[in-house]
């Protein structure tokens, strides 16, 4: 089973326009809808619709729309109650793909409630083959928190713990490194942020140079870094070497969850006991199929092409 937790889950709502988005003009929608939110909640959708077994783990009240639409989709869920409503974000796509997300947020959550979610994430975490916390931290909730949770999952479970990855952004990656998770997930702004070199753009367009700046985490104790680099689909660096797969050239709906698919793709494949390059082609595929979707949908295993992805090795274990 995969365990993931969102402390910072969302109903998103996303509205597709028919044409390019007009700052301070007034638009109609080509179409809207809503789905309940947060990356560890698009990963268990993801995987539970290739049917592996998932549970999202994450803060909420019986009757919030996010719990309720939960329920509603048949998505694997346990929830803390915590009183007050969970956040709405908004996706506006524009006909070439191009996305527009206005997140609020959050919440805030008491200490109470980080120690409880804490104790949930550690009590579920047995016997699960990964954990994944992924996602923003709502106001309440301490910088440093993703690292207090991989050193209590490891602390209680041993060398039966789930391998642990990590997806996020800002100072809850940043800080998480000091616990070595198996796995962080960065895109290109994030890897340049967290790595302190170059800039998104730069390192998206540049897989080899991507690859290089991602290497650093590794000596630094993480196990293995899975960076999306958009279009150019995305590297893979662990200690073994580090290679790069790029899919085919798609028509790109909406980018909103393609980054959550490829890494539900990834760790689908670990699971299968893949090698690295065929758990990078599974990433870059189900990424590609999760772009070329409208709106929040997410690709089945079935939808995906991962023999149309190209793996290219770029540096060997003596290299890294």
């Amino acid at each position: 089973m995969i365990l993931t937790l969102t402390p910072n889950p969302s109903l998103d709502r996303t509205i597709e326009l028919a044409a390019p988005l007009e700052r301070g003009e007034v638009q109609r929608a080509h179409s809207a809808s809503q789905h309940p939110g947060g990356k560890g909640v698009n990963i268990v959708r993801a995987l539970s619709a290739s049917g592996i077994e998932a549970l999202a783990l994450l803060p909420g009240d019986p009757d919030d729309a996010v719990v309720r639409a939960l329920s509603v989709e048949a998505i694997g869920h346990l929830t803390l109650p915590i009183g007050a409503a969970l956040r709405s974000n908004v996706a506006i796509t524009e006909p070439d793909g191009t996305t527009t997300k206005v997140n609020e947020p959050g919440p805030t959550l008491t200490p109470e409630h980080v120690a409880a979610l804490l104790e949930l994430t550690v009590e579920k975490s047995d016997g699960a083959s990964w954990l994944v916390l992924a996602g923003s931290l709502p106001p309440g909730v301490p910088s440093d928190f993703y690292a207090t949770v991989i050193d209590a999952v490891r602390a209680a479970h041993g060398t039966t713990a789930p391998r642990i990855a990590v997806d996020s952004s800002g100072a809850p990656l940043r800080e998480c490194l000091r616990s070595s998770p198996d796995l962080i997930k960065p895109n290109g702004e994030e890897l340049a942020e967290l790595a302190g070199t170059g800039n998104g753009p730069e390192l998206e367009s540049d897989p080899a140079l991507a690859a290089d700046t991602a290497s650093s985490l590794i000596s630094q104790g993480v196990g293995a870094v899975l960076a999306t680099l958009g279009s150019k689909g995305a590297v893979l660096v662990t200690k073994e070497g580090s290679w790069h797969g790029r899919g085919p050239a798609i028509e790109a709906k909406s980018t909103v969850g393609a980054g959550d698919s490829a890494l539900a793709g990834y760790l689908l494949s670990t699971l299968r006991g893949d090698s690295a390059q065929a758990c990078l082609q599974q990433a870059v595929a189900h990424g590609a199929a999760a772009a070329s979707l409208p709106g929040t949908m997410v690709p089945a295993l079935a939808q995906t092409n991962p023999a149309a992805v190209t793996v290219t090795a770029l540096a060997s274990a003596e290299e890294i």
